[in-house]
């Protein structure tokens, strides 16, 4: 007895070893992916790209805007699994159960924390973006959208078909779809519709069995609120999500408006704080801060902009806006009609005139950068607003972009979607830092005038918890080591409050042995 003891723990001893050498070893992850059911037309390991390939970097770095997350000494995937089919990420599962690897799902690679294609252990990437179809029905008014698309092929599928419908989604046209969805995901629609998920009628997901569930009714109610604001990375791989289409006119209005503080920003942004989220909620009016140069050698000063989009043509915004904000000064000439998907490129800073196929060859901007958020749910004082103006121009690099709330967002319960920041905010700000120069001295400077900042602003904000929105990811709210419960709980309440505590009671029921895990993602119940 005691001899097939010892034999016995010598096996399991061998074992071990042996799964703990392959877990790195691509050429076995390759082997594996040939094991599992395959398309003979498109063999598993076909899609597969491994260091060795001479286009691993070139795929894996395709959608690496943050070059943080782009350095020689930031970990690489054992493989990069371009999956086009169904069946390419049921044996990329398969394979990551077997050879006890992570899994990190990439759509549109604009995790600001890199969580989408960068781990600490080992671990593959899944890449979505074989994954890019939309299918636009007329007749219902809905579109189905990959995961792997991006929202400006979205946007432009929508106004192929027509010029009358749109979708409330983000602003930056090269956000991945699967991502930006399942975050919770706001554009300038969002006091007229509410968020992109307050829009999503259906979707398919794969689990960490393989399963696929093609709709709302095959997957389940719990699961289908989960992944609709909460981080479907926590849940599964979301093959794509079916949506209700809202409608837009014919023509929209925008326009922008820049004042700096001897030209009376402090006045325009105490008005704008009473003014943006009570409005009429066809305009949008964000408020974005920046360091200019000034009149003098060496002097900043911060400019306010003023960027809005109307529901409609000029006539009826200047009638809003001389009603609501005549402090701006709005006039005829400051304003630009344009056709709603035009009015996207506007929103993503290109050039008036660039056509719109532009859109379909999503190219992002690669830099340095770091992202924060917070929540304002009372105005800031003006002896506040004036000490945040002088504290921009002492951190110099740090910009913010306050987005008005109210409208329709004011009317969705908090709970009705795991994203909490409902009824109650004013405007939700995020805080911009971005950078060209490399080195990781530089990093740190700039890493640490983001949270000087965000310290800075403390009295002014949400507290207990201090919210934040999930889409703007940032580890320093806290992030999850051994993958507790009290770990999660951390950074889970200032993302999605109450509606945390729902979260881990779905993760614990479908996915018990936390197979879908990340820094930030839901924990299990212990």
């Amino acid at each position: 007895m005691e001899k097939w003891l010892v034999i016995s723990l010598l096996l399991l001893i061998s074992t071990s070893i042996t799964t703990s050498q392959s877990v790195t070893d691509p050429i076995a992850f390759l082997r594996c992916l040939d094991r599992q059911p395959t398309d003979p037309t498109s063999p598993n390991s076909a899609v597969a790209y491994i260091p060795t390939n001479s286009t691993f970097t070139a795929v894996l770095r395709r959608r690496i805007p943050n070059l943080r997350f782009d350095k020689p000494t930031t970990p690489k995937p054992i493989s990069v699994v371009a999956a086009t089919t169904w069946t390419h990420i049921q044996a990329a599962i398969g394979c990551a159960r077997e050879l006890s690897l992570q899994v990190r799902i990439r759509s549109g690679g604009h995790d600001f924390e890199g969580l989408s294609y960068t781990s600490t252990v080992p671990f593959f990437v899944l890449d979505m973006f074989g994954f890019k179809s939309v299918d636009v029905n007329l007749t219902e008014r809905t579109a189905w959208v990959d995961s792997g698309a991006t929202v400006g092929e979205l946007y432009y599928r929508i106004a192929e078909k027509s010029n009358v419908l749109g979708f409330p989604a983000g602003l930056s046209t090269t956000l991945g779809v699967g991502g930006h969805f399942s975050g919770g995901g706001y554009g300038n629609l969002m006091r007229k519709y509410g968020l992109s998920v307050d829009n999503v009628v259906g979707s398919g997901i794969v689990d960490s069995n393989g399963n696929i569930f093609t709709d709302r009714v095959s997957m389940g109610e719990d699961r289908f609120w989960a992944i609709r604001g909460g981080g479907a990375a926590s849940y599964g791989v979301v093959l794509g999500y079916k949506i209700q289409l809202v409608p837009v006119p014919e023509k929209v209005t925008v326009f922008k408006i820049g004042k700096t503080v001897r030209e009376g920003a402090v006045d325009l942004i105490m008005k704008w704080q009473s003014f943006a989220h009570s409005t009429d909620r066809n305009l949008f009016v964000r408020l974005t801060l920046t360091l200019v140069n000034g009149t003098k050698p060496g002097e900043k000063m911060v400019l306010a902009s003023f960027i809005g989009m109307y529901l409609g043509r000029s006539d009826k915004l200047l009638t809003v806006m001389n009603r609501d904000f005549p402090e701006l000064k709005l006039k005829k000439t400051d304003c630009t009609e344009m056709r709603w998907i035009d009015s996207v490129l506007f929103w993503d800073d290109y050039p008036v005139g660039t056509q719109t196929s532009v859109l379909l060859n999503p190219v992002a901007k690669k830099l340095f950068m770091k992202r924060k958020s917070d929540y304002v749910k009372r105005p800031i004082l003006r002896a506040g607003i004036d000490l945040i103006l002088k504290k921009l121009v002492e951190v110099e690099k740090v910009k913010m972009n306050w987005n008005p709330y109210g409208g329709r967002m004011g009317e969705i319960p908090s709970s009705r979607t795991p994203f909490p920041h409902r009824a109650g905010n004013l405007f939700n700000i995020e805080y911009i830092i971005d950078w060209s120069e490399a080195g990781d001295n530089v990093e740190r400077k700039y890493l640490a005038l983001a949270n000087e900042l965000y310290g800075f602003m403390t009295p002014y904000v949400s507290s207990s918890p201090r919210e934040a929105f999930l889409n703007y990811r940032d580890l320093d709210i806290g992030s999850s080591v051994k993958s507790t419960y009290q770990e999660g709980k951390i950074y889970g309440v200032k993302y999605f409050k109450d509606n945390f505590e729902r979260l881990v009671d779905i993760k614990s029921t479908i996915d018990a042995d936390n197979f879908w895990k990340n820094e930030q993602s839901i924990p299990v119940r212990s």
